[in-house]
């Protein structure tokens, strides 16, 4: 089997799906790796260093021909989708329950689609395949970094000579310091790691299926909403990071709790996408300052700011997912596997995911042959 790296093209995007590390790796699997060339330019890795590692260096056109699975970060782009042909693979974060039409394109087309966003997270085996929580590490790493550099004193206490500089109070909400989390569980990791752990009265529990969290109902985003507002006033530098898969991201800094905060605080949206965002006014990809002198960075694909990192963490994801679903040299696909049952969207014609094709009209689902096979939300 011949599995493909292709160029990231979407804007900013400096990931690259496979890192020479891992071309080893897979071969000693039977898999041989096809690279498109410059597919690692932008975390820094060359093709000589692909190449050295036992990797075909190809152009695009004869990667989408000859490769039988083509690994990517991100969801294909389109004129990349009309080079897929029927019984081909195409790995990735396709994000299907933000794109079901890619979904269904897909399907009609006869290429297999696997998304590791659709992980089951509640699977102790699914750890080293979880590529939304190693993405969400160097993410989480860099929003402090950015916080930091925008924040206008220190973040540590500072004792000299001309004078001590109190700590600043941050604030994470969404997963991790305070922190805040609508799982429960999250309580005991967050003071793992020594930091305070807020619990709201309202009492709000969001376990959604799979490990991720499900979407607020409105009464349980209200009372989360007002009880927030006092925590977050009291803090210097509010970290974001809630999102539901395939939903708005909840509003957890509402227009309110940025009334109280001090000037000179900083937020940092981890959450602003094109769907909204986690606070009041922000957009990704932009820096906005309110009129009371709040900074909201909308932060806008952190992990492919720090390419490397990420890359390194995705490339470890996405070959033990391949490894684990490849059996005799081929892809082998089970829809009746628990795993498998999560990230297959699309095979053999059909849209097979649940989730996804209950976001379709019926009619698309008709036109393009699809149900519903063995498969878990």
């Amino acid at each position: 089997m011949k599995a493909g790296v292709v160029k990231e093209t979407a804007p900013g995007e400096r990931r690259v799906a496979l890192v020479p590390d891992a071309v080893t790796k897979l071969q000693a699997s039977g898999i041989e790796v096809l690279v498109e060339r410059g597919a690692g330019e932008g975390a820094w890795l060359t093709d000589s260093a692909y190449a050295d590692a036992g990797a075909t260096i190809v152009s695009g056109a004869e990667l989408y021909r000859d490769a039988d699975v083509i690994l990517t970060v991100t969801k294909p782009a389109s004129d990349a989708v009309g080079l897929l042909r029927p019984g081909q693979a195409v790995i990735g974060m396709l994000a299907p329950l933000i794109y079901p039409e890619l979904a269904a394109t897909l399907a009609a087309r006869g290429v297999t689609a696997v998304s590791l966003d659709r992980m089951p997270r509640t699977l102790t085996r699914t750890q080293p395949m979880d590529a939304l929580s190693s993405q969400a590490n160097v993410a989480g790493y860099k929003a402090a970094v950015v916080a930091a550099a925008e924040f206008g004193r220190f973040f540590p206490l500072l004792i000299t000579a001309a004078g001590t500089a109190r700590p600043a109070k941050v604030l994470v909400l969404g997963a991790v310091v305070s922190g805040y989390d609508v799982r429960p569980a999250s309580k005991t990791e967050v003071e793992s790691l020594g930091a305070t752990f807020i619990e709201l009265t309202a009492g709000v529990s969001a376990i959604g299926e799979g490990g991720y969290a499900r979407e607020l109902t409105a009464e349980e985003r209200q009372a989360q909403q007002d009880e927030l507002v006092g925590h977050i006033a009291r803090h210097d530098v509010v970290i974001t990071t809630a999102q539901v898969p395939g939903r708005r991201p909840p509003l957890l800094v509402t227009e309110d709790a940025l009334k109280a905060m001090g000037a000179g605080s900083v937020i940092v949206d981890m959450g602003a996408s094109a769907l909204g965002g986690n606070v009041a006014g922000s957009r990704p990809g932009e820096t906005v300052v309110t009129g009371n002198g709040i900074t909201i960075i909308g932060a806008d694909n952190l992990p492919a700011s720090m390419p490397t990192a990420a890359s390194n963490a995705y490339s470890r994801n996405i070959a033990t997912l391949l490894d684990y679903m490849t059996s005799d040299g081929a892809l082998a696909i089970d829809t009746s596997d628990e795993i498998q049952a999560g990230v297959v969207i699309t095979h053999g014609g059909r849209i097979v995911n649940e989730a996804v094709t209950r976001l379709l009209p019926a009619e698309v689902n008709r036109e393009e042959g699809s149900d519903v096979d063995g498969t878990a939300d």
